[in-house]
């Protein structure tokens, strides 16, 4: 349903599917701006993934298509089950997708949460940093639906495989590593969004007005 929704209704483009690991655990970390991110994502990547969606998203007829195709509630007050729940996934060798932004916003990765991090060191999995694009514009709201045919693009950069260094404690490195996530995705989204001509809605913007 993700690649009907990513292509045949909106106009995707994919760049850079070639830096997703073919085997083993990989986690997605994706900027969010818009309320379809996690359905673009999952049709857009070369690799079935489990994105992580928050649980109020899981009721009637929309929850049951979510929990068929095997996407993670998150319980945001908290989500440890969420995140155990992930790192099963993980360690099956499968592919987590999550937006370490914790909602939608401007999309510029100017905040991370360590949930990804703390998968990341604990699961082993390399980290590829997601570049969604065009799926909301400035003046329009965060649970808005892109129009038919809109163009979006999907960039993957590359890889970011991240360890604990010996004599490291585990509040360093989970710190040093969400902030190495977090780097990583901020600057290929201001690469990317320059690249497609596709800017990052303006939030700060309509606030103003």
């Amino acid at each position: 349903m993700g690649r009907i929704l990513a292509f045949g209704v909106w106009r995707a483009r994919v760049i850079g599917a070639d830096h997703v690991p073919t085997s083993g655990p990989v986690l997605f970390a994706a900027n969010h701006t818009g309320v379809v991110d996690g359905p673009v994502l999952a049709g857009a990547t070369p690799r079935p993934v489990h994105v992580l969606v928050k649980q109020e998203a899981f009721t009637g007829v929309v929850g049951w298509f979510l929990t068929s195709l095997g996407q993670i509630p998150v319980d945001r007050e908290g989500g440890r089950t969420a995140l155990t729940a992930a790192l099963s996934v993980l360690r099956r060798g499968g592919v987590v997708g999550i937006f370490p932004e914790g909602n939608r916003g401007r999309g510029d990765a100017s905040s991370a949460h360590a949930g990804i991090a703390w998968l990341a060191l604990t699961g082993g999995a390399p980290v590829v940093p997601v570049a969604v694009l065009g799926t909301r514009r400035t003046g329009e709201s965060i649970g808005h639906v892109p129009g038919f045919r809109r163009r979006l693009v999907i960039e993957f950069g590359e890889p970011l495989t991240l360890v604990r260094e010996p004599g490291t404690s585990g509040r360093v490195a989970l710190s040093e590593a969400n902030e190495a996530i977090r780097v990583a995705l901020s600057g290929l989204v201001t690469v990317a969004a320059a690249r497609a001509g596709l800017p990052l809605p303006n939030d700060e913007l309509i606030a103003a007005e």
